[in-house]
């Protein structure tokens, strides 16, 4: 299964069988036509998405999983570009998914990554995709989770997972890897402070990006403020410190350097036991982010649920009605409506 095949029925309707045959044949076609049916939010395609991956699992899990933020106007782009094609001429097989925002008409993703990366993209050692949340963070965690793990059992042993830096995504992108990196712009003083105190408590590393030319200069005294920050910062990792570098995506100074630190974390990591561990507790939590999701959609999708809530709504802001009690009535009609519901269904 080492080899990638190209042939592959392409008039009838896929099984499961043929997806997870494709997948693991490294099948490039029917690697992109998984992961549409993984993003699908058809009921029909998610069950049969469950299923394949269900039979994916047993080949999941052999990647190094790297999250990857920046911000604006850091590059972040052109350097998983620059560090992606590295790692491909090393033998590697990288996977990019990218965890945009969705346009609200299309639900498409917005970013255009294959265009930004067209170099890596047309790669044969390398995959990427973008990947669209459906507009809500749940859409993204329960999406980008699965499609990583496909490109897992398709046989990509490094898997970056970008995010667009837009607040709470960093947090779930963290949520769904082993090692996270920030890519930084060189400045100090204000510019510093436009980094989100959290964002750095995440890092596993800053990177500080074009550090080439004149600039150089300023990207050194940049990675000794980050590095004077840190020095204060809980670590992300349990064991492990942190720190800046710098580097440049247009000459590839300091690319290889990324690799040599998620390495010798990754080497840390597995001694120490964090690294199964955080990947244990990431299971635990998707699946009690997954609970809270599904429950909250099985309740506002009730019928009972849906005629009830503009009434309560209008009585909590005519102050009929508090907040709380709005909260029992609709609980309680949802009780009702999927217990008579279930009566029914038994006679």
């Amino acid at each position: 299964m080492s080899k990638e095949k190209n042939s592959f029925p392409k008039r009838r309707k896929l099984t499961v069988d043929d997806y997870v045959e494709g997948v693991l044949s490294r099948n490039r076609t029917i690697i992109a036509q998984t992961i549409t049916l993984v993003e699908s939010n058809s009921l029909k395609h998610m069950e049969m998405a469950q299923e394949v991956l269900k039979k994916l699992l047993p080949f999941t899990g052999n990647s190094i999983r790297i999250g990857i933020t920046g911000v604006p106007g850091a590059g972040k782009s052109t350097l998983i570009e620059s560090f992606g094609m590295m790692l491909c001429e090393e033998g590697h097989r990288v996977a990019v998914l990218a965890v945009d925002p969705s346009s609200s008409i299309s639900g498409g993703s917005i970013l255009g990554d294959k265009t930004r990366m067209e170099s890596l993209s047309k790669s044969r050692n390398a995959f990427v995709r973008p990947s669209p949340s459906g507009g809500t963070l749940g859409g993204v965690t329960r999406k980008s989770r699965e499609t990583l793990l496909v490109c897992e059992a398709a046989g990509f042993d490094v898997i970056l997972v970008e995010t667009v830096g837009v607040g709470q995504s960093e947090i779930t992108v963290r949520s769904m890897v082993d090692f996270f990196l920030v890519i930084m712009l060189t400045g100090a003083g204000d510019e510093l402070q436009g980094i989100k105190k959290g964002i750095m408590e995440i890092a596993d590393a800053i990177f500080v990006n074009k550090a080439d030319g004149d600039n150089k200069r300023k990207a050194l005294s940049t990675k000794a403020d980050i590095n004077q920050i840190l020095h204060y910062l809980q670590p992300a990792t349990e064991g492990w410190t942190p720190r800046a570098y710098t580097c440049s995506a247009l000459t590839g100074e300091g690319i290889p350097e990324i690799w040599k630190v998620i390495s010798d974390y990754k080497e840390f990591a597995t001694n120490s036991g964090v690294f199964e561990k955080r990947r244990q507790n990431q299971l635990l939590d998707w699946t009690n982010s997954m609970i809270h999701d599904q429950l909250k959609s099985m309740f506002y999708s009730d019928e009972a649920v849906k005629g009830l809530l503009p009434e309560v709504e209008k009585d909590i802001l005519d102050g009929k009605l508090s907040a709380t009690l709005g909260v029992h009535r609709l609980i309680e009609s949802f009780m009702e409506s999927r217990f008579h519901g279930g009566v029914k269904e038994k006679r």
